[in-house]
């Protein structure tokens, strides 16, 4: 047996099973789960027509490298969004099966071992898969602090400078899983600043990007900071995107990794061998999702129209700020907030995910602890019963 798989934390979702253990919620109310990110908005008909259409390529093997056109719509998509010159598909995109498992196969591809006991960094609290990967590869996780005295800012003076020389990559998650929060031009200039200085690749994770309230200010992306900054050739940066979320369809597996020509093709060896190529009835649906914008800005519609009526409501109640991306409030508790999840469940028939199954105890503190993630991914009416019943238990405590 890998002697690593013995270093990885239970999954959120396992906690959470745990926890409901030996409760049931009451029978009159109707079950409704918050506590997971999976959109819920219905899949556009042109996707699913597309899938149909392209049953046929089911006798085909695909290809690590993905179809060239879906390559090419990716690479006019990320121009289009983020305003960049279009990535060259042959070197700098690569289509992976969704930003999951890329993700965590990343960590295998880059970390070398070549310093005594790599570090990998991460924000905490963050997406389990970072550290996942990173222990895996046998390398240690270093996590930094997401407070909200730093308005959820990772603290990357938290590491040595030694620490910096031992890494080999960092995570990095904008809009950010859960806190909501968007990384700055200033962000990112120390960001790569760092990576100069200390020679570590930052893999920026931006599956939450299309998730806006306001059409006028999209989310600045790593690809786009890179190029106001002159770094025109992405050097140690890697973006990694996906449909699930942007255009409704998790259960499709459709997603992409580029930038750095050196680091693809790295992880395009690496990947020859994974064995998790796109299917090619996949690959002619996401050219499909990349090349129409339409279906996207009326997913976020459904978006804002959520937040605007339910996240003051919440507020009023369990401090949360309006996030400035992605489908998350992280509220704070007033108790416990694996005490108040239980009792939401026992009491309300409502799932929502503690804060600290998602952060990691460093410097002496778990930054999860008296937070919850809500996933407000249901349909409007779905999602404002269950703040109803999240304020009905927040009064009552």
């Amino acid at each position: 047996m890998n002697p690593h798989l013995a270093k990885l934390h239970p999954y959120p979702f396992e906690r959470l099973r745990k926890l409901f253990d030996g409760v049931s919620p009451p029978p009159g109310k109707k079950p409704i789960v918050l506590s997971i990110g999976e959109p819920r908005h219905p899949t556009p008909p042109l996707i699913r027509e597309a899938l149909v259409n392209g049953l046929s390529r089911l006798s085909n093997y695909p290809t690590t490298p993905g179809l060239l056109p879906l390559r090419e719509a990716i690479s006019g998509w990320l121009s289009r969004r983020h305003g960049v010159p279009p990535l060259d598909p042959a070197s700098q995109i690569l289509p992976v099966a969704g930003s999951r498992e890329a993700l965590f196969a990343f960590s295998q591809a880059i970390v070398t071992g070549s310093s005594s006991d790599p570090i990998v960094a991460m924000p905490n609290p963050s997406y389990q898969i970072y550290e996942g990967g990173a222990l895996l590869a046998g390398a240690l996780p270093r996590y930094l602090n997401s407070l909200p005295e730093r308005r959820f800012r990772p603290d990357y003076q938290r590491l040595s400078a030694q620490d910096w020389d031992r890494a080999e990559l960092l995570f990095t998650c904008s809009p950010d899983n859960p806190t909501g929060r968007v990384m700055s031009l200033e962000d990112w200039r120390e960001l790569f600043e760092l990576s100069d200085r200390h020679g570590f690749v930052i893999a920026s994770d931006e599956c939450y990007s299309e998730i806006y309230f306001d059409e006028a200010r999209p989310p600045l992306g790593a690809l786009a900071a890179a190029r106001a900054l002159g770094r025109d050739d992405y050097r140690n940066l890697v973006v990694f995107g996906s449909l699930s979320k942007r255009s409704n369809v998790p259960g499709m597996r459709s997603g992409f990794v580029a930038g750095d020509a050196r680091l693809i093709k790295t992880f395009l060896l690496y990947r020859t061998y994974h064995g998790t190529a796109i299917s090619d009835v996949v690959a002619l649906a996401s050219i499909a999702a990349w090349n129409d914008e339409e279906h996207v800005v009326a997913n976020r519609r459904l978006y804002a129209a959520k937040f605007s009526a339910l996240q003051p409501r919440i507020a009023a109640l369990l401090p949360c700020a309006m996030p400035e991306a992605a489908f998350y409030l992280w509220a704070q508790t007033p108790i416990a907030d694996e005490a108040f999840a239980r009792r939401l469940y026992t009491e309300q028939a409502v799932t929502v995910l503690p804060g600290t199954y998602l952060g990691r105890t460093a410097d002496s503190i778990n930054p999860g602890q008296n937070f919850i993630r809500i996933a407000l991914v249901d349909n409007l009416d779905e999602c404002a019963e269950a703040v109803d019943r999240i304020v009905e238990l927040a009064r009552a405590l």
